[in-house]
């Protein structure tokens, strides 16, 4: 019925439209002197190169309109530790994977993307790069090093020996004990002209881009400090300066001068991006001295990490790293995926004290804090998603989840078999997230807007899903502007998107006001909400968070109580069959909403969340298909999620 009456009312509409057109067209001289004198003015227009209104809406347009799907942290067999895993290909099937192309994995199996991505960083350890596929070929230049062949040795034997030898291949360069002949500059500079030129050959600007990078893997003492460096450039500027190594220094100020050099020999341009610091054992986001060195933390060490580091990985494969419920006990959304043992190489066991220098929430709201006294936020950064797989290949959905590397690619018991073992503790395999990925908001899809999209910090990540969310701050949103079917042209007419600064305060406006919107991944699930987590410094220098609701699926059933707590949305898993039903929650959600509790004189963050409806976890996929039966400890749900870049808000 709806849809019979909405064809007559368009039917009508049309014919009243077209009788105007015909009386006007009707007029004594239109159709000759009026339309041709309008013909003469717009040839001359096109002359003196003075363009004309447009009537389209999308014309003209300078503002991103396209969200563009990557992953800033693949790794191959060009990496010592994937390779020791198991791995045995390379950047060509991580491209080709990437693209949408079906490969066959380390394990023999052939692999696909539900849909390709639209770009990709290869981001293998600089430390040894391409070394471990020559070790275990038994190259003689390097075997010539007593601890290489022994290596050489265990990986022939393979097994619990192969296993042992890459335990011993990360500890050693944990502890900076890496044999001289894997790290002889002219063995790397071979790897990285053959690691760019895949790259070239692979990127397709506006098709498929292909990111120059790599890994920088400080892990100092086991502690985690990595870092993934991308490139603005192509090949030609990226080759002429080797990656920095972590011979050469453990400090990430040694590696943000290494990077202003590149940029000083080359031309080129670069950013960095730090690793989820959930195995920092809370030395990833210091506040009060730099651990690399001991010594207080200055204003030029934050000015430099905020202009080398706009982003922070937040969620990959080895948990996630929003927040933690230690450190958010009023979030009943923030125990998701959380992996808290202790260091990377776990010989030092996680002390609850560490927590709050490792997440990302603490760090935006510690970040206000070193503002004040610094002059400058060293943690003023983006959040994207990224895998962190050693497989080579970036499948994080839940239904098709490749796992962390080649020893946990999909099997009947791979949920049970530890991830990795070290010091006689180890990470269970069921523990890892199948998570995630980077969104871009970016002019065309080329290295160069996706880099300035990258610096600019309009970005956000997911868990996995491609949902689209968008996020602007403002003064003047009203509630009218959340009927647009255009929202980004409300949005960037009136206030500033994701990863940007609220221009000051207008003396008569009481508080800021936002606009976000989300669309359900057209594979995936409903969406539960959309949160507001705003994080503020009040004026006794303490830092506070609050999660606010928004906007929510299944307005006609869910209220929000006093408190602003809302209605669970409900569960519609089968986990027996790893099915769900799109039964609740909403597709779409798009609000705009005015902070309640502002101040004008507290510095602030805010930061959209968005939260699917319960869906199966990956757990339940390999239950159902291998027929298995997993632990009751081993959670098989997951409600997936999204997170902007913040907006930040500073007082005059």
């Amino acid at each position: 019925m709806v849809t019979s009456l909405r064809l007559q009312l368009i039917t009508a509409l049309t014919m009243t439209f077209t009788m105007l057109v015909l009386l006007v067209l009707a007029l004594p001289g239109y159709a000759h002197a009026d339309y041709a004198g309008a013909v003469k003015a717009d040839q001359k227009s096109v002359k003196q190169g003075i363009k004309k209104p447009s009537y389209s809406p999308y014309a003209g347009r300078g503002f991103p309109t396209q969200v563009y799907w990557g992953d800033t942290h693949v790794h191959t067999d060009n990496s010592l530790d994937a390779r020791g895993f198991g791995v045995t290909i390379g950047p060509e099937e991580a491209y080709r994977f990437a693209r949408g192309e079906e490969v066959v994995t380390s394990s023999g199996m052939p692999f696909k993307l539900s849909r390709p991505l639209d770009w990709l960083v290869v981001s293998d350890h600089s430390d040894g790069m391409g070394a471990m596929k020559e070790v275990i070929a038994g190259n003689p230049n390097l075997l010539k090093d007593p601890q290489v062949r022994k290596w050489h040795e265990a990986f022939r034997e393979g097994g619990e020996a192969a296993f042992n030898a890459t335990m011993e291949v990360i500890n050693a360069f944990s502890q900076g004990k890496v044999p001289a002949v894997i790290l002889d500059k002219t063995f790397q500079q071979t790897v990285w002209d053959d690691y760019i030129e895949i790259a070239e050959r692979f990127n397709d600007p506006g098709t498929f881009t292909t990111i120059i990078g790599y890994e920088w893997t400080s892990t100092e003492k086991g502690n985690n400090l990595h870092r993934n460096v991308l490139y603005r450039d192509g090949g030609e500027r990226a080759r002429r300066v080797v990656p920095y190594t972590t011979a050469e220094s453990f400090n990430p100020e040694d590696l943000w001068k290494w990077m202003r050099r590149y940029e000083e020999t080359t031309g080129g341009q670069v950013l960095a991006l730090a690793h989820n610091g959930n195995m920092s054992n809370g030395i990833m986001f210091p506040v009060e001295r730099n651990p690399a060195t001991g010594k207080p933390l200055t204003k030029g060490y934050a000015a430099e990490r905020i202009r080398w580091e706009p982003l922070y990985e937040v969620t990959q494969i080895k948990g996630d790293g929003e927040t933690h419920p230690l450190l958010s006990s009023d979030d009943e959304f923030a125990d998701y995926e959380t992996l808290a043992l202790g260091n990377l190489n776990l010989t030092v066991p996680k002390k609850n004290s560490m927590l709050q220098y490792e997440y990302a929430r603490e760090a935006l709201k510690n970040g206000l804090k070193l503002a004040t006294k610094l002059g400058t936020n060293p943690y003023k950064f983006g959040m994207v998603g990224s895998s962190d797989t050693h497989t080579a290949l970036a499948a994080v959905e839940e239904d098709n989840y490749i796992g962390k590397h080649a020893g946990t690619e999909p099997t009947p018991d791979r949920w049970n078999h530890p991830m990795a073992k070290f010091a006689g503790r180890q990470y269970e395999g069921y523990a890892m997230a199948s998570s995630g990925y980077a969104a871009v908001w970016a002019t065309d899809n080329t290295r160069k807007a996706l880099f300035d999209a990258m610096k600019r910090k309009e970005v956000y990540a997911t868990t996995g899903p491609r949902m689209l969310v968008r996020f602007w701050g403002g003064w003047d949103f009203v509630e009218a502007d959340a009927q647009s079917r255009l929202p980004a042209e409300v949005g960037y007419a009136k206030g500033v998107p994701m990863g940007g600064d609220l221009s000051a305060k207008p003396k008569d406006v009481s508080a800021p006001t936002f606009l976000v919107a989300a669309l359900k991944d057209p594979y995936g699930a409903n969406l539960d909400r959309i949160q507001i987590v705003k994080g503020w410094l009040d004026n006794k220098g303490k830092t506070h968070e609050k999660v606010y609701n928004v906007a929510w699926g299944d307005t006609h059933r869910r209220k929000r109580d006093l408190q602003g707590k809302l209605t669970p949305v409900g569960n519609t898993v089968n986990v027996e069959n790893a099915t769900w039903a799109n039964t609740i929650g909403d597709p779409e959600l798009i609000t705009t909403w005015r902070d309640p509790d502002f101040d004008p004189k507290h510095r602030a963050i805010y930061y959209a969340r968005v939260i699917e409806i319960p869906t199966p976890r990956w757990t339940a996929y390999d239950a159902k298909r291998f027929g298995v039966q997993l632990s009751k400890e081993v959670p098989m749900t997951t409600q997936e999620r999204a997170y902007t870049s913040p907006i930040w808000y500073t007082p005059e």
